[in-house]
């Protein structure tokens, strides 16, 4: 007898690459998945991989089983995907975050989804925004909230907000309160997010476009050991204003004015949208509801 779960055994397989990670995925062990494909084999009376090769390499046999399993998965997933009693049903999510969402209403995302979907099973991560957007390409995660800075045909993205940033720094750095052009904020060292984070790489973009190559940088690709570098008086950085505000407002940073402004950055929810997406996408609406970049997280 063929099984729903034989298929996406070997669903997850041909698009992981090996029977590892698609035991990962599915939260099995390998021994357990390697069954699942033994008895479809056995149902099929096909071999569906060519265990001549390295890795798990699909026969034409396997690949014209999957073209036909794919079908009956999407079925089977649009109909768990309608809402009973305005609820959907018990699962697992891979939610993949970058630190400012970290340090802001990520506690109040997890609160309003377990409220929302009772006995979910959820797998916060946090991570750079590249490394985020390729797990997504890879399958290994369901939805991120990341600037909207990486793009692939295959992911849609809902709009969640715009982050207003500031230059900021020591005030023993930078004691005046005048407004500085870009090119007299290269005097100083600046102190940046490197290309593998959404904001570093969108306003790396922004720079170039302006003209601007700073000649004194110091890149890390954390938020946080930014802030810490920026409050030792290392340089100047550019951080989100109204999460940081109480920084400036205690007279730990100060606020430089510039001109031009830096331009606000765009965040989104991200999924893939080569696959039944009403959850994900239901999922990205209750962000767009509990989403504030405002302050950082306080009981």
């Amino acid at each position: 007898m063929i099984t729903l779960r034989q298929l996406e055994a070997l669903r997850w397989i041909a698009e992981l690459g090996t029977f590892e990670r698609a035991a990962t995925k599915l939260n099995m062990t390998q021994s357990a998945i390697s069954k699942r494909i033994q008895e479809l084999e056995e149902a099929t009376g096909l071999c569906l991989f060519d265990r001549s090769q390295r890795g798990a390499r699909l026969t034409v046999e396997g690949a014209r089983v999957i073209a036909l399993g794919q079908e009956m998965l999407a079925t089977r997933d649009k109909i768990l995907d309608m809402k009973s009693a305005g609820r959907f049903p018990i699962r697992h999510l891979q939610l993949g975050v970058t630190e400012l969402t970290a340090l802001t209403w990520l506690p109040r995302l997890i609160t309003t989804l377990r409220a929302t979907y009772p006995g979910i099973h959820l797998l916060p991560e946090v991570d750079l925004s590249r490394s985020l957007f390729d797990r997504l390409l890879e399958g290994t995660i369901d939805i991120i909230v990341i600037p909207e800075t990486f793009f692939d045909p295959l992911v849609s993205s809902i709009r969640l907000a715009e982050v207003q940033n500031s230059w900021m720094a020591s005030p023993e750095l930078i004691s005046h309160q005048r407004t500085l052009s870009l090119e007299e904020l290269g005097v100083y060292t600046i102190l940046s997010q490197g290309p593998d984070s959404g904001s570093g790489s969108y306003f790396s973009r922004w720079l170039r476009t302006e003209g601007i190559a700073f000649e004194r940088e110091l890149s890390t690709n954390s938020l946080v050991a930014l802030v810490g570098l920026t409050l030792a008086g290392l340089g100047v950085s550019y951080l989100p204003t109204a999460c940081f505000r109480p920084l400036a407002d205690t007279g730990q940073l100060r606020i430089i004015p510039t001109k031009p402004l830096l331009p606000s950055v765009p965040y989104g929810a991200m999924f893939r949208n080569d696959r039944p997406t009403a959850f994900n996408e239901s999922v990205a609406q209750l962000m767009l509801q509990v989403c504030d970049f405002s302050t950082q997280y306080r009981r």
